[in-house]
């Protein structure tokens, strides 16, 4: 099979396309052909050495990715049969393998793909989605009524945590570049702010929960537009310890969280896709063959919605 090995962590130019051997399904796996893979900004920071790239620099052959929507073409477990099409983030955060034309992946990772949604729109929906899942319904909590400020929510985490907050009854609050105000408003949000050209403090007040994609300054920022006791979850790692520190000397909460792999939030997630309920951005799609070209395009920081590599 065709695949993508990481040699070793730097550039693009280290993304190898080889030839392997088709991996054996073990005990409560499923072999899946892969139709489409999601790359996320940890692709890209595990690929330049940082990112899992320390818990993974072992394995070998090391192949990044976790994303994948596809068909089951052998099973060792009871969730999936073959032909079944099925989607879902596999091993995260550990090995996950995913730029392949085939996986072999924990049954207990994946869903079944809705039939109305594309492999396309289906492998978005995994790590960023889950991610947003895992943050607002997880460890927030967010209840109807409550004001949820979520920034960069043009991106990958941040437009399914838009709509996932206004399933939930939040009022919600997007930040973005004036260039993304549609789209954003579009998802559902009820306020849009251009975070070049407009204020928090000027424009969003007590906020009950922020979801934080981006770190750095943006932490501070948001701890000055929150209640007291209001809560901030940051997804960037360099600064876990960084929103902890700073929520609890403003007497608030906040902490860092990783996303792990779940197939039966992954199975709640296709559910609402069923139902047009969540839906996917893609902004753009690759071959397997233009890996580098998905990577580079990440590390613009300026994609809207999901990169998706077609394989």
């Amino acid at each position: 099979m065709k695949a993508i090995v990481l040699n070793s962590a730097g550039s693009v130019d280290n993304l190898v396309l080889t030839d392997l051997p088709v991996p054996v399904p073990a005990e409560a796996e499923v072999l899946v052909k892969v139709k489409a893979i999601s790359i996320n900004p940890v692709d890209v920071k595990t690929r330049a050495g940082n990112g899992r790239y320390n818990i993974l620099k072992e394995e070998n052959p090391l192949i990044l990715g976790w994303d994948i929507s596809g068909v089951v073409v052998a099973s060792n477990s009871p969730l999936f049969k073959e032909n079944d099409e099925v989607f879902g983030m596999v091993n995260f955060p550990g090995h996950g393998r995913a730029y392949a034309e085939y996986v072999a992946a924990p049954a207990a990772h994946l869903a079944l793909k809705p039939a109305n949604i594309s492999h396309e729109e289906a492998a978005a929906a995994t790590l960023a989605a889950l991610t947003a899942w895992q943050a607002l319904i997880d460890h927030a909590s967010i209840r109807p009524g409550q004001k949820v400020l979520i920034h960069a929510a043009a991106g990958g985490v941040g437009h399914y945590a838009v709509q996932l907050a206004k399933r939930l009854g939040a009022y919600v609050i997007g930040t973005s570049s004036a260039a993304n105000k549609d789209v954003i408003l579009g998802l559902g949000a009820d306020e849009h702010i251009d975070y070049h050209n407009q204020r928090l403090t000027d424009h969003v007040p007590e906020v009950d929960f922020v979801l934080d994609t981006i770190g750095g300054d943006t932490i501070d920022q948001s701890l000055e537009v929150m209640k007291p006791g209001a809560t901030i979850i940051s997804i960037p790692s360099g600064f876990r310890e960084a929103v902890t520190a700073k929520a609890e000397a403003k007497g608030m909460i906040g902490f860092f969280i990783l996303v792990a792999s779940n197939g039966a939030e992954m199975a709640s997630i296709a559910a609402l896709m069923e139902q047009g309920l969540l839906r996917s951005i893609v902004s753009k799609t690759f071959s397997l063959e233009e890996m580098k070209q998905a990577h580079l395009q990440i590390e613009t920081g300026r994609t809207v919605g999901k990169i998706i590599v077609r394989v």
